[in-house]
């Protein structure tokens, strides 16, 4: 299993917390970027620790924790080269997997309960990349990226 990082802010510390010890359980490794207790702290900081984790391939994949799972994914998606989906059900995260190739999935502590947190994971840590059609699509999403990022600027 590949090396995941983790990351959340204080609304999902506890939420972060009870995902490691699930993780623990199944013997998937991770590090852990952040934050590291309850005290009041912004999620973009995580988000993009977690992105830059995965975008120089330290990380394969991440998993990101806030109080709805939508700030820290869009603090991550501003990396190059991450892909990160807010999936509050199964669906979604075998989807995002499946057909878009999500590097990062994010979670929102106060949206889902941890019993279902924990069946997205296993589903999203265990859902293949289709390739195909959705390859060309996922490629498509770079060039989006690549035109409006040239040298660290938005264009």
């Amino acid at each position: 299993m590949p090396m995941l990082a983790l990351g959340s802010d204080h609304a999902a510390f506890s939420f972060k917390e009870e995902i490691k010890a699930h993780l623990d359980e199944k013997g998937i490794q991770y590090k852990d970027y952040g934050c590291y207790s309850q005290e009041r702290t912004d999620y973009p900081i995580y988000g993009e620790k977690v992105a830059n984790a995965v975008a120089s391939g330290e990380c394969e994949k991440g998993i990101l924790f806030c109080g709805t799972g939508i700030g820290i994914s869009l603090a991550a998606n501003k990396v190059p080269g991450i892909r990160a989906a807010v999936c509050n059900d199964c669906y979604s995260a075998a989807m995002s997997r499946r057909h878009n190739d999500a590097n990062i999935l994010a979670l929102g502590a106060r949206v889902i309960g941890i019993d279902l947190a924990k069946m997205i994971i296993d589903i999203w840590l265990n859902t293949q990349f289709e390739g195909g059609r959705h390859a060309e699509r996922v490629a498509l999403i770079s060039r989006i990226e690549a035109k409006h990022t040239r040298n660290g600027k938005n264009q």
